[in-house]
């Protein structure tokens, strides 16, 4: 089974402490780190590798989905921008990453801090220092849920 299987099993049986909230193709999750405040994550309900691989009306139902959650997220968590992704080389099930960005989230690396979130060194972005503490992972969902809900 697949890491995002796995996560989404732990979803249905109330075990995940990142669930946010269940929608029609997938399910919202805030991040186990944190360095951009807000990063969070969508999972698709299908174990698929590719968009193309899901029926046109529950693709186009899962894009705007995602959609709705990047809006949720953008303004849960006051961000300036949005960075999208949906890779799948490492956790071969589609799932998007969206990350909410502010000036000044990354350090300067020769464009004044702007930049894509890869120019960040992993092992700053994966540091378990980023972790959200209890109360701070209640507060970020209990934030995204609501937003979600009123956009919804």
């Amino acid at each position: 089974m697949c890491i995002v299987c796995d996560r989404i099993k732990m979803i249905k049986e109330g075990r995940n402490p990142y669930f946010v909230k269940e929608l029609e193709t997938g399910y919202v999750v805030i991040g186990d780190l944190q360095h951009f405040k807000g990063y969070s994550l969508f999972l698709s309900k299908e174990h698929k590798t590719e968009l193309f691989q899901l029926d046109y009306a529950v693709k186009m139902k899962f894009l705007e989905e995602m959609s709705i959650v990047a809006e949720a997220v953008f303004q849960a968590f006051d961000a300036e921008k949005m960075n999208y992704e949906l890779l799948g080389n490492g956790d071969t099930h589609l799932h998007w990453h969206l990350f909410p960005r502010t000036d000044g989230d990354i350090e300067d690396y020769g464009n004044n801090g702007k930049g894509p979130v890869w120019w960040y060194p992993v092992e700053k972005m994966y540091c378990t220092d980023n972790c959200p503490t209890d109360t701070e992972l209640i507060e970020m969902k209990e934030k995204l849920l609501a937003v979600l809900e009123k956009l919804l």
